[in-house]
């Protein structure tokens, strides 16, 4: 076991700074990926595409339940390549097509608007999807890789969440401008995602970079592994009591998180009265999370993984009631209460990944013949989240009654759908995130590290 007063397991192989910076950089891309379809779909559906809340939560909703299937598979293919080839990277190779799928999403045939213009962007959004998989899933499992120790995996995560919150904050407020700002339009939109899929495949190249280099750096040697079959193995990730309880907390982390991107735009028009504050939201999010990963890696070193996650998690919850009074409080509360939870999002991006490759190498060398595997099931968590957010926050919404709308239309809004648009922003939150600690207090994996 590693000790906080030992130094890392494998610390030769320390890993260099360039390598880091692009393998981190692929997070670019990914950052992309989430946080504009998980800021702007549900947005972009119902008040520019006239679609229907419920219907816009199905079309978020209906996509993800193929990944649920896809993403352990994705890790499957992954384990096999990496078995056959001593690395991942074909995979990745292909998941470079996934700038192509998200332009389409927003260039749509003019005029389309209602349920054919749900089924254009539902169709684009799986295609999406999967090339995502296919880029993120190996992508992902390279840590476990790795013949590194319990505190690099923390520096390797670190610096992928730095750049990770860089390419969310630069999206999460170039996005909305691009789109058109306090008025979207359709043109706007179209342009929006032609650019940030130019920024996207340059960045996942550079990605598809550093997982070379460090895998050159430090290898794990994957000769004499075992070749269950395909099903049995991609289920024996569920099989650790350690990763069911660690993916749980995370599925529920992910829920949460994605909820609230996909409640901005809403919050900013209908309770904040402006719809440009969206940008100020997002920017309120993002930066402290992005000035905050230093320092929840050097607090980790201190107190552990697991107890940061825990104190992120409460953190989060209380501040999320906050934003549950909505207006009365003052827009300046609000955000300060949104800079709180984008502190805590770093620790919530941070440890989490950095503690699955943790639970991956306690299995020993088999372990590491899995990776693939278990970040699948790991990226099928985090991609149901993605579409749970969204689809329960549409639910608020239809409960309200809200009115979906086509660009440039006004529309009123009865008061109760004001009151779920507020109280869906900030109660839900919280009761997903308190669920989420009693799952995270069941994993026992990070103290036994620490012992």
């Amino acid at each position: 076991m590693t000790s906080l007063a030992q130094p890392d397991l494998a610390q030769a192989h320390r890993l260099p700074r360039s390598g880091l910076l692009a393998f981190a950089g692929g997070s670019l891309g990914m950052g992309i990926w989430v946080t504009v379809p998980g800021l702007l779909l549900l947005y972009f559906l119902t008040d520019t595409l006239a679609v229907s809340p419920w219907l816009a939560g199905l079309v978020l909703l209906l996509p993800k339940i193929i990944d649920v299937i896809i993403h352990p598979w994705v890790g499957h293919l992954s384990d096999n390549g990496l078995r056959r080839r001593g690395h991942r990277r074909g995979l990745m190779m292909l998941g470079c097509a996934l700038p192509l799928a998200f332009a389409a999403i927003f260039a749509l045939p003019t005029g389309l608007t209602g349920p054919p213009a749900a089924l254009w962007v539902m169709v684009f959004f799986i295609a999406g999807n999967l090339l995502f998989a296919v880029y993120q899933v190996p992508y992902l499992a390279t840590p476990a890789d790795l013949a590194i120790g319990y505190h690099e995996r923390t520096r390797l995560m670190g610096f992928r969440m730095v750049v990770l919150t860089l390419g969310i904050l630069l999206s999460g407020v170039i996005a909305p401008v691009i789109a058109g700002g306090e008025t979207p339009t359709r043109g706007g939109y179209t342009l929006m995602g032609a650019t940030l899929a130019a920024a996207m495949l340059v960045v996942m190249l550079i990605g598809l970079r550093g997982v070379r280099t460090l895998t050159a750096v430090a290898p794990t040697s994957v000769s004499g592994a075992a070749h269950a079959p395909g099903l049995r193995k991609i289920l024996a990730a569920l099989g650790d009591r350690q990763f069911r309880w660690l993916l749980a907390a995370y599925l529920l982390m992910s829920t949460t998180t994605h909820l609230v991107l996909a409640a901005v735009p809403y919050y900013a028009e209908y309770e904040l009265g402006r719809t440009g504050l969206t940008a100020v939201l997002v920017a309120a999010f993002v930066a402290p999370a992005l000035l905050a990963t230093p320092g929840w890696v050097m607090l980790t070193r201190r107190i552990g993984k697991q107890p940061g996650l825990l104190i992120a998690q409460l953190t989060f919850a209380a501040a999320s009631l906050v934003l549950a009074i909505g207006q009365a409080a003052g827009v300046a509360v609000v955000v300060g209460a949104v800079a709180i939870l984008g502190i805590c999002f770093a620790a919530m991006q941070l440890l989490p990944f950095s503690m699955m490759p943790d639970v991956i190498r306690a299995g020993g060398a088999e372990g590491t013949t899995r990776a693939g595997s278990y970040t699948g099931m790991w990226t099928a968590a985090e991609a149901t989240g993605g579409a749970l957010g969204p689809y329960l926050y549409a639910a608020c919404l239809a409960l309200g009654g809200f009115v979906a709308s086509a660009a440039g239309q006004q529309v009123a809004q009865p008061a109760q759908a004001h009151d779920m648009i507020r109280l869906g922003f900030g109660l839900v939150p919280a009761a997903l995130m308190v669920v989420a600690v009693l799952c995270q207090r069941r994993y026992t994996l990070d103290r036994d590290l620490r012992a």
